[in-house]
């Protein structure tokens, strides 16, 4: 079963990176994290594995978010760059016409664009907004300050709140892992269910907005 698979390889990758010695932690943890923001998805990966880092090291608290925030930063300059270079891969990855409206989000918020779905978790979409700077040639020394900060505060913020509620979060941690195959399917469940709401909220919009949509009453 997939869903098995991904349970087991997800909770292998998060023992290993909570429980191995910080000077291997942290390079894993840049690598965890420029693969969840590059061509792979990881969900929420980076996110788990920092709080339970800090929760069973509280004292990493200062340093370690760091790290998944550096490799998420590099992961995104990769996608940035391969979309920079051949729009026709971001085609095929990405609809045009949801490109096209990130492109609109860009010209009407400008950072705040990029800021926003990087501070998120999903279903907020994010990897479209980093393919969608790269296609508009958004400046890369800005895009990757952006990107960097954006991510320090998401993993700061958890591993703030790992600190300051460690044992309430071992106890999380540990229902999670005996659950996790729950939450992967709540979770997927959640993604479909908003994207098909998405998907309906568009049909009618077109719907409503054809020629002879509305019908005149005659007295």
């Amino acid at each position: 079963m997939m869903l098995e698979w991904l349970k087991d390889w997800l909770l292998e990758i998060s023992r290993q990176v909570v429980g191995m010695p910080v000077i291997y932690a942290m390079p894993m943890m840049v690598i965890v994290g420029a693969l969840d923001s590059s061509l792979l998805s990881l969900p929420e990966v980076n996110d788990y594995i920092t709080i339970a880092r800090i929760a069973n090291n509280p004292n990493e608290v200062y340093y370690f978010p760091f790290f998944p925030a550096i490799g998420s930063m590099i992961g995104c300059l990769l996608l940035y760059r391969i979309a920079r270079r051949g729009e026709q891969f971001v085609v095929r990855k990405f609809h045009p016409k949801h490109l096209d409206r990130v492109q609109e989000l860009y010209r009407k918020w400008g950072v705040l664009a990029l800021v926003i779905p990087a501070l998120l978790p999903p279903p907020m979409p994010f990897k479209i907004f980093v393919a969608a700077a790269g296609v508009m040639n958004y400046p890369i020394g800005r895009f990757a300050l952006v990107i960097l900060i954006a991510r320090m505060i998401r993993y700061y913020f958890w591993g703030i709140l790992a600190y300051f509620f460690q044992n309430r979060v071992r106890r999380i941690l540990f229902w999670m892992e005996t659950h996790i195959l729950e939450i992967l399917v709540v979770t997927v469940g959640i993604i479909l269910l908003f994207f098909i709401i998405r998907w309906l909220v568009i049909r009618l919009r077109r719907a409503a907005s054809k020629p002879g949509a509305q019908v005149s009453c005659a007295d």
